[in-house]
């Protein structure tokens, strides 16, 4: 009996048989595989790649969006911190005005209180010194009589002295 014993390398290597049989099962699968499964598989790929395509696409409008809703933001900004500068100006320069209609008229009342002060007080020393010239009068004409050892009645008299003695009182500091 010979013996089919099979040495070294021919141990791992197939017969021609196996080989032609396994090659006939590989050719009915991928023909399977092809037919059926592929189809499906390629059409999964290309669900998900229009998938990612529209993603990819929405996210570059998103991103076109965004771009522009800053842009607009950002000119609404613009525009609102020029308002603000106006406004601010607007208001400084409506301030500086009541400032100075203020003043003016603070400057305005204050001259006629100055004014009015200055009348009252020659008004206030013009009364003074009539009555001051009433009583020294009195106290001359009382001086003088006694001076003179007899009371002076006559109005004329009176007047004309002591018009002539407030005269000399007069004239004295001026002197001096």
């Amino acid at each position: 009996m010979e013996t089919l014993a099979v040495e070294g390398i021919d141990l791992f290597l197939p017969k021609s048989f196996d080989i032609f049989w396994s090659a006939v099962i590989l050719v009915i699968v991928a023909i399977f595989f092809y037919k059926f499964f592929l189809p499906k598989f390629q059409s999964i790929f290309d669900e998900r790649a229009a998938k990612i395509e529209g993603g990819i696409a929405k996210a570059e409008q998103a991103q076109k969006d965004a771009d522009e809703a800053k842009a607009k933001y950002e000119a609404q900004l613009s525009n609102a911190r020029v308002e603000a500068a106006k406004i601010r100006d607007d208001a400084r320069a409506e301030a500086s005005h009541i400032i100075a209609d203020a003043r003016s008229r603070a400057e305005t009342e204050a001259a006629q209180v100055t004014a009015n002060a200055q009348r009252s007080i020659a008004s206030q020393q013009q009364q003074a010194l009539v009555s001051l010239k009433g009583e020294v009068g009195v106290l001359a004409t009382a001086l003088a009589g006694k001076i003179l050892g007899a009371k002076l009645e006559s109005g004329d008299v009176q007047t004309s002295m002591i018009d002539s003695l407030i005269d000399e009182l007069d004239k004295e500091p001026a002197g001096k």
